[in-house]
């Protein structure tokens, strides 16, 4: 819509968010005909790590979620080679799915996991409202879209009523796909009670044996969360074993952040050009009460062909479609929406014209309305801008950190695109476009990390999880790609810090060739669990193995992490990190330091030198503290760099000094 007149405008564990997982936010960017473009992965440039990998060739991924469509163009598997010898999965058979055809050289894998579920659901299963199927096959779309924007196959002249045109693709389209059906299609969620996680663990547990080697779970978790060892939480449990067996575990964040401050619309109907615009003012005590959005009293003479501004009254977020139905009913050719919105996109139902704005530009359209003897609107078709720039910017239900869990441990690890991602969906879904829509969330910056991983570990096959996922955050972008500042939506908006993109956005060209990592393997695992106070019986039967924690118990400081979190700095501290070489063998680093306001850092040695003896170094690092009160978090930067690899770690410390009492 265009005013005719301007305007001034847990389950945190060492299997899951402890230590083990890259755990992405998503970013309010462009499409998957775009975001890999976006993200220095053109399918035309023939120096990425998109060509130097393949496209992923070789790479399996395992998908636990809803299943998966196989029909969509997104899953054909023309052009590709033999299903790699390895594999030792295989396609179940069941209702609306045929192992022998659905399945391909691009689907080597689908199975389905109901027992718990069925055990557990107190729900109406398989209903008219939420079909579903007893097999592999998707008919909540989740699966589908999550494993095409990963991985899915070029597919030409995709769109959302045109909105998007481009070409549709997987970041790691030669990289094969095994599903593992977990999740299910009933009211409030699919993969919630500790019975369907049961289910989960099973898939994950035959992931394993079948020989993926990343897996992505789009899965979310609530609060509060359980511990690191405790056996309800079964999905750490399997984390932590495909992480023991090298298998990269990608999850997402959760989609609890702040509330939005901006406002977007999809609006693919008919172009209507300028038309009235009308606020309904009541004559009554409260003269605002006739424009509540959640109540909106019309008058439909004065409605018939109009745009209506209506505002929320409630912190809960108004269903555009809800507002759209009473207009459209009164008379109204569309709506605005004055509340804190939802970045990502969605019609309103037959394409009735809606946007959503925040309070401040909703305030502002009001004011021209009522300045205005013969206030207008134009009604315009939602456009895609190519090849102009896109501000970026962390989105509002981004989760945020610190970990509520183990705070000494960064959360988030990484940022990737999530918002407005255009990928293969099931026809059953409601809102889509030849066999596409949109979608936001976690769910959708999951996959793109899980498809840079797949690449990252079709170049270097022997990297352990804990390598790769260093080298991702090791080398994230702190602007995007283009130099801009990264702001992060919420209450109220700032720019982005660690707690809210963890070591920065994404960036695969430079992930490939980190120069250094802070390598982990089992050990370091349990040392995080030792650290974090769990007695040695829940360890061992955590990692399958008789551990006895050392005493004095170890800091949780010293887990060899790419980044360093104090959550409570008092006194002096000290910390230890040790890094790999992993580029030129012979090499020296130095350090920069880029110290939080008020803390003093101090690293021996600060000079790292590397050759055909010495592969690893290990460095000291000394925290103090100048502030005299307890402050919040502050953040800064440890980095090491040979003049070509910027091997960047963030820094959160916060003060938290202990008064001293004196008698009077």
């Amino acid at each position: 819509m265009e005013l005719q007149k301007p305007f001034h405008h847990p389950s945190k564990s060492t299997g899951s968010e402890g230590v083990l997982r890259v755990v992405p936010n998503r970013f309010h960017t462009l499409q998957t005909t775009r975001s890999w473009d976006y993200l220095g992965l053109s399918s035309h440039s023939p120096t990425n790590l998109f060509h130097e990998a393949n496209l992923g060739d070789g790479v399996i991924i395992g998908i636990i979620d809803t299943g998966v469509w196989p029909e969509s163009k997104a899953f054909t598997d023309e052009d590709l080679g033999p299903i790699p010898s390895r594999w030792k999965g295989q396609c179940d058979s069941g209702q609306a799915f045929n192992a022998t055809t659905d399945c391909n050289k691009k689907i080597i894998g689908a199975r389905w996991f109901i027992d718990g579920f069925l055990a557990s659901n107190k729900q109406p299963f398989n209903t008219s409202e939420n079909p579903d199927y007893l097999s592999p096959r998707d008919s909540f779309g989740h699966g589908t879209h999550t494993s095409s924007t990963a991985a899915g196959s070029f597919v030409g002249n995709v769109s959302y009523k045109s909105i998007g045109l481009g070409v549709a693709r997987g970041g790691a389209p030669r990289a094969r796909l095994a599903h593992y059906k977990a999740c299910w299609n009933v009211p409030r969620g699919q993969c919630a009670s500790a019975d369907v996680s049961a289910d989960v663990l099973r898939a994950l547990d035959q992931a394993i044996h079948d020989g993926v080697d990343v897996l992505l779970l789009s899965l979310g978790t609530g609060f509060p969360m359980f511990s690191d060892v405790d056996e309800r939480d079964l999905i750490a449990t399997g984390s932590f074993h495909a992480v023991a067996n090298g298998i990269v575990v990608v999850c997402a964040a959760a989609n609890a952040g702040p509330s939005s401050q901006t406002g977007q619309a999809m609006f693919a109907g008919k172009e209507i050009g300028f038309t009235g615009l009308m606020y309904p003012e009541s004559p009554e005590l409260i003269p605002t009460a006739a424009g509540v959005c959640e109540s909106l009293s019309l008058d439909n003479n004065s409605v018939v062909g109009k745009v209506v501004l209506c505002f929320t009254t409630v912190p809960i977020r108004v269903r555009p479609t809800r507002v759209s139905s009473v207009v459209k009913a009164a008379g109204g050719v569309g709506v605005i929406i004055a509340q804190s919105p939802r970045s990502n996109l969605a019609p309103c139902s037959d394409d009735f014209p809606c946007i959503v704005v925040d309070y401040e530009l909703g305030t502002e359209i009001l004011f021209y309305i009522r300045a205005t003897s013969s206030p207008t609107v134009k009604l315009s078709l939602s456009r895609t801008l190519v090849g102009k720039p896109v501000s970026t910017r962390i989105d509002y239900f981004s989760s945020r950190g610190p970990s509520s869990i183990a705070p000494a441990i960064l959360k988030p690890d990484i940022a990737a695109p999530g918002v407005s991602i255009l990928a293969a969906i099931t026809p059953m879904y409601p809102i889509m476009d030849g066999g596409f829509s949109f979608g936001s969330g976690t769910s959708m910056a999951t996959p793109h990390v899980s498809a840079v991983v797949a690449l990252i570990k079709s170049i270097h096959p022997n990297w352990s999880p804990a390598a790769i996922k260093s080298a991702i955050i090791t080398t994230a972008w702190q602007t995007d790609p283009s130099g801009e500042p990264i702001f992060a939506e919420g209450s109220p908006r700032k720019l982005a810090d660690p707690f809210d993109y963890g070591g920065g956005l994404i960036n695969p060209n430079r992930a490939r060739n980190p120069g250094l990592v802070y390598d982990m393997g089992t050990d370091d695992y349990i040392h995080y669990l030792c650290a974090m106070g769990y007695n040695s019986s829940a360890i061992s039967q955590l990692v399958d193995n008789s551990t006895v924690c050392p005493n004095p118990q170890p800091s949780i400081l010293d887990v060899n992490l790419p980044s360093i979190t104090i959550p409570n700095l008092r006194n002096a501290t000290s910390l230890g990190r040790t890094v790999t070489n992993v580029g030129p063998t012979n090499s020296v680093y130095r350090l920069l330091i880029e110290p939080p306001l008020g803390v003093i850092i101090a690293v021996k040695p600060d000079t790292l030198v590397f050759n055909s003896t010495t592969k690893k170094v290990s460095f000291d690092v000394s925290v103090s503290t100048t502030h005299r009160v307890n402050a919040g978090y502050y953040f800064g930067s440890l980095t090491w760099t040979d003049g070509v690899h910027i091997v960047r770690s963030p820094i959160s410390v916060r003060t938290q000094i202990i008064p001293s009492f004196t008698d009077d």
